[in-house]
Parts: structure tokens; sequence; C-alpha cells
């Protein structure tokens, strides 16, 4: 399997932002809800209306189900490649997905690419028109610069970066993606999902008075672990039990409250001006880098706090939910399909509405194909990297106990989590619990 090295890693974001350097995100840059258009652009067949040709880059559980959503909302997509550092594991999302949509797969055993390098390999296809990006969140800025340097259409998982120097990456790969007429749609389903959709509005058109604030939870009782296998190198184990590792995870707050927090984001308008926060650790295993909760008090520029909960604790109860709360009324943005339900003070109900999420999952892959078809390719990668940059900030306050500003971190910070060299078999970064006072804002 070939390296992946720090040295391609820069040479990449490079030609990327040679062709479409932008400078750092700042505050309220738009409101989060908005979505860009790019021009008409990206491969011929998807231009033209005819058949989107998909490669799939990373084949577990999240990457088959993107795929599969994409195949259920979208009757003239196919499948034409897939990648994973496992090749087993792509050879056997294959077979299954041929199962359910059987000629849609038209992925020959020539056409699935194990190893480091398989993002870049289907890039380099001609015939692919759209990258489904699902492999483990650190590796994300890598592969959206390499798929939109292709000229590729991107569906990216969320998070879409897990430290600074990521970024940077997706701000360049954003309006690269513009420029040249490229989509890139993101894994934040709930902005797809009506109940979330329509009770935000609700807000914004002032049913329940000025935001007063808002709390926002991922709470629930632990995540997987994957035990070592015989004679697994160091940098082979890391990226098998990713979660567990800061640079490929970005901990539970990066990884999976980045949907809580991108609400946040959605409700607030834009990033926060300042994050006070902390955390614990008891239940970890001995080689995980992971915290078992950070909780985070997100400042607004207006001086607004919006209160960020997440932990991973057995036995407790879960609670994923986000509240909003107004001069006039409570918004209860609920998690799943929990649906919004609106309230005065007095408790009436003013709004409700059930939710849906299975429907949000495919709903995000119909409009992505829907405005390549269309010419008018969706971008809104931007977005998604300030609330993975606001889990990012969370999570550097309270590995720190320092005060984290937006300004720090996107313009100060040297935070690059990405090793020299990414090698299997191979040396990983030694796994390393950070404790507040030692560690440092870096």
């Amino acid at each position: 399997m070939q390296d992946q090295t720090r040295r391609e890693f820069l040479a990449l974001t490079a030609a990327v932002s040679a062709a479409g350097l932008v400078a750092p995100a700042g505050f309220g840059m738009r409101l989060a809800a908005a979505q860009d258009t790019a021009p008409a652009g990206g491969g011929d067949a998807a231009a033209a209306g005819k058949v989107v040709r998909i490669g799939l880059v990373g084949c577990g559980g999240r990457g088959s189900g993107a795929a599969n959503d994409s195949l259920t909302a979208n009757p003239n997509v196919r499948i034409v490649a897939m990648a994973d550092v496992d090749l087993a594991k792509a050879r056997a999302a294959r077979d299954a997905l041929k199962e359910a949509h059987g000629a849609r797969i038209e992925v020959t055993d020539e056409r699935i690419f194990g190893g480091l390098d398989g993002y870049q390999k289907i890039c380099d296809l001609k015939d692919v028109d759209l990258v489904l990006l699902a492999t483990a969140p650190g590796f994300r800025p890598i592969h959206i610069a390499a798929a939109v340097a292709a000229g590729k259409h991107v569906f990216a998982e969320k998070p879409v970066c897990v430290d600074t120097a990521g970024y940077h990456v997706c701000c360049a790969a954003h309006d690269l993606a513009k420029k040249q007429g490229t989509a890139i749609v993101t894994g934040t389903q709930y902005r797809r999902q009506p109940s979330f959709i329509e009770g935000i509005a609700r807000i914004r058109e002032g049913m329940i008075g000025e935001v007063v604030g808002m709390t926002a939870r991922y709470c629930s009782n632990g995540i997987w672990y994957r035990e070592r296998q015989p004679g697994m190198s160091d940098m082979e184990y890391q990226i098998y039990n990713w979660m567990h590792f800061i640079w490929l995870s970005g901990d539970q707050i990066a990884e999976q409250a980045v949907h809580n927090i991108d609400i946040v984001h959605w409700v607030m308008g834009g990033p926060p001006v300042r994050c006070f926060a902390s955390g614990s650790r008891w239940n970890r295993p001995a080689d995980s880098e992971m915290w078992d909760s950070i909780s985070c008090d997100y400042e607004f520029a207006n001086g607004k706090i919006c209160s960020f909960t997440g932990r991973h604790w057995p036995n407790s109860d879960n609670q994923l939910d986000n509240i909003v709360y107004g001069s006039k009324g409570v918004a209860y943005l609920r998690a799943f399909d929990g649906g919004t339900q609106i309230y005065d003070h007095a408790g009436k109900e003013l709004f409700s509405i059930k939710g849906n999420l299975g429907a949000a999952y495919r709903q995000e892959h119909k409009e992505l194909v829907e405005s390549i078809v269309a010419g008018k390719p969706i971008v809104e990668l931007r977005q998604t990297a300030e609330s993975s940059m606001m889990a990012v900030m969370g999570r550097e306050a309270a590995y720190s106990g320092q005060i984290a500003t937006w300004d720090y971190m996107v313009n100060t910070s040297k935070l690059d989590l990405m090793p020299k060299v990414v090698k299997i078999p191979g040396d990983a970064p030694k796994p390393f619990v950070r404790k507040p006072g030692e560690y440092r804002l870096q």
C-alpha cells in the first residue's frame, strides 16, 4: 500500500488554494441556512442530465449507507467505483449493494481499490462524476481537496475537518468548487429535515420572540471500540479503531455532536466569538484518547450564550435534543424522528411537526444530484467547515482549560493533527490523553 505523506497533502492543498484561495471565514459571514450555488460545471454526463456516475470512498456502514441513500433517492445514479483501505470490506460492500440494487452497481473487481491511495484512483477516473466521501474524518480535507481539484462533484460526510489546517483546506475547496461549478453537499441531514427547517423558520419569524439562548445535547451510553487484531502495525490499528484517536475522529464532539453544534450555528446565524469548556475522562479504554464528556458555553457577538453538553456514560439516560429559549416561548428541536414543538411561556402549543430522519438522509442526496443535473450545483462546504471548527474549538477549550476564541482558532492556531507520514504498515502517533493545564491551545 502506498504512503499518504504530508508532502503529498501540502502539494494537493496548494493546488486547490492556487486555483481558489480564500481568507479564513469570519464571524457571521452568512446565515447558516443559506446555500451557495455554483455556475454549471462538472462532469459532462451529469451536466447533460444523463446518468450520474458515483465513486464511493469509504465502504463502512456510513459509506454504504450514503451509497444506498443516493441509489434509493435517485433513479439516474450508478455506482461505478469503490475504495477502502480494507479491500475485502470494499468488495463486501459492493456485493451487498449489488444484491439490493442489481445492475445499477457497475463495479467490477478492477474498479475496487484498496489502500490509502484508493481515493486518488477514484478521482483519476474520467467517468466518475460524483465522489461520496465517508472515511474516518481526519482524512476528509485531503479527500475533498483531491476530488475538487479533479473537477468532481462531492458528497462529504460530517465532520469535514478535525483541526485548523483541515478547516482552511475546506474553505479553499469551497471557493474552488463555486468557481469551477462543482457541487459539495455535506452529511448534515437535519438541514434537509422539515421538522428542523420549519421549526427554525418560525424561530426566525419571531414565534418565540427574541432568541435568548439555547442548549444542545449529544448524550449517549457509549461508542464502539475495536480490539487490536494480531499482526496489525500501529497505523493499521489506529485506522481500524479510528474513533478513539483524535487525529482521525476529532473526539465525540466533532465526530458525532457536530450535528447539534451545526444546529447552534444554524439558529445563531454563524460561529461564536469565544468558547469556555470543560470535561472529564473516566471510562475509556486505556489506549483511547477520547474524553467521556465535554461541555461548552459558546458566546456569540451579541453576548448570547449557547450551551452544549456531550458525553458517553454507561447506564445513563440518552438526550440528543436542542432547545431554543426565546423572550416569548421555547422551541424544542428534537433529534432523529422526534420532530419540533414550539410553546409559549404559558405552555400553549404554537407549532408542531413530526420528524423523519430516514427521509432526510435520502433528501440530501436527492438535492445534490438534482442540483448537478440542473446545472445549479449546491456548494455548502463552508457552513459545515464552520460547524466542524466550532466542535474543534470546543474540544480544544476543554482539553486545555483555556478560553478559545474564533479569531484565534481560525487566524492564529497552528493545530494540524495529521501525522507527517501515514503508511501501512507503519508507525502512528503515540496515543496520549490531553490534560488541562499541561496541554495548551495549539
